[in-house]
C-alpha cells in the first residue's frame, strides 16, 4: 500500500496479481482440462472394478471396490486443488507443494489401507486393485490431458 492512501495500488490486489502471472492461468487452465478428461475415465474404472469385485467375491468385493475407488478419486481430485490453489504462486513454492502434496497423499493411502485392511466387510484385496486402477487410469488420463492442450510448458519471462 502506498504512504499517501491507504488503498491498495494495482499491483496489490489479487486480481492484479492473477492478470501479472501467466503462470497461474496457464496452470489453472490445464488443471481444468485434466479434470475433464480424468472424470469419466476414472468413474469407468471404479465401476468395472465393482462390477468384477461383486461377481468374484460378492458383496465384500463390492464395498472394497467402491471404498477403494472413493479413496483414489479424493487422492486425485487433492492434485487438482493443490494444481489450482497454488497455481499463482511462485513456481519454485509450486515445486515444494507438488513434493509435499505426493508425499502427503502417500501417507493418507498408508494411513488409510492399513486401517481399512482390518474390517471384515471390506475386501483388501478389491480396495488395493481398484484404488491402484483408478489412480493409474486417472493419471494416464492427465498425461492425455496435458498433451491436448495446447498451453506453452515454459513461459518466457517468468
Amino acid at each position: 500500500m502506498s504512504e499517501a492512501t491507504d488503498a491498495p495500488t494495482p499491483a496489490e490486489t489479487p486480481e492484479a496479481a492473477e492478470t501479472a502471472n501467466p503462470h497461474a492461468e496457464i496452470v489453472r487452465k490445464l488443471a481444468s482440462a485434466m479434470l475433464r478428461t480424468a472424470v469419466w475415465p476414472g468413474v469407468a474404472t471404479v465401476t468395472i472394478g465393482a462390477i468384477v469385485a461383486t461377481v468374484l467375491l460378492g458383496v465384500p468385493g463390492l464395498i472394497g471396490a467402491l471404498v477403494g475407488g472413493v479413496v483414489a478419486f479424493a487422492s486425485s481430485l487433492l492434485t487438482i486443488w493443490l494444481m489450482r490453489f497454488t497455481g499463482g504462486m511462485n513456481p519454485h513454492f509450486v515445486m515444494v507443494a507438488a513434493l509435499g502434496g505426493y508425499i502427503g497423499k502417500m501417507i493418507v493411502l498408508l494411513v488409510v489401507m492399513t486401517l481399512l485392511g482390518g474390517i471384515d466387510a471390506i475386501h483388501r484385496e478389491s480396495l488395493a486393485f481398484t484404488m491402484l486402477a483408478t489412480v493409474m487410469v486417472w493419471a494416464g488420463a492427465e498425461v492425455v490431458a496435458f498433451k491436448r492442450t495446447k498451453i506453452p510448458t515454459i513461459v518466457p519471462g517468468n
